[in-house]
């Protein structure tokens, strides 16, 4: 059966040699002899066999599943608990952010919010979905560009933002070797 498939795609190949003109008729004619060639078809043949079968296999094997399986209703249920981890991680990140811009004006105030920003990163290993890094230093940057930003303040951001790096890429091997 797989031979006859394989015989039948023979001519196709006919459609890939250019169409006959007056300069090209002596080439098409090269072309079509060597095709019809015995050597040619066993090369052919021996081109197009795995292809055959791998299509013939596919398709004896192709099967559909009519319910999820265990292994993925497990898995979907993880993600779950995941996504809602991270949204319960996000909020408490907006409810700090939110304090240290609208309601923090002292110093110990707004040490209390970067440090508490710092911890909760520590806790989440980084920073949760839905939280840019970026969107995030604009929004502390904007209340340290409203005026009352002090020394120790300033610290405590560069803490937190050295803590957020950390966490994103924590890279704790020490390469012996390399004395930089």
């Amino acid at each position: 059966m797989k031979w006859t498939i394989l015989l039948a795609a023979l001519p196709a190949i006919e459609a890939f040699v250019p169409a006959a003109t007056t300069h090209q008729t002596h080439v098409q004619s090269t072309a079509l002899e060597a095709v019809s060639s015995r050597r040619s078809v066993l090369a052919n043949i021996a081109a197009f066999a795995p292809i055959v079968a791998a299509t013939a296999s596919a398709n004896a094997i192709e099967t559909y599943l009519t319910e999820p399986t265990e292994e993925f209703k497990e898995s979907e249920r993880q993600r779950m608990e995941f996504r809602k981890k991270q949204l319960e991680l996000k909020q408490e990140f907006v409810k700090v952010l939110a304090r240290l811009t609208t309601e923090s004006t002292t110093e110990e105030q707004l040490i209390e919010d970067l440090t508490d920003l710092k911890t909760l990163t520590i806790i989440t290993g980084g920073l949760p979905l839905g939280i840019k890094k970026d969107e995030m230093y604009k929004v502390i940057r904007s209340k340290k560009a409203k005026g009352f930003w002090p020394t120790n303040v300033e610290i405590a951001y560069q803490k937190f933002k050295s803590e957020v790096a950390y966490q994103q890429s924590p890279n704790t091997e020490k390469d012996l070797e390399n004395p930089l």
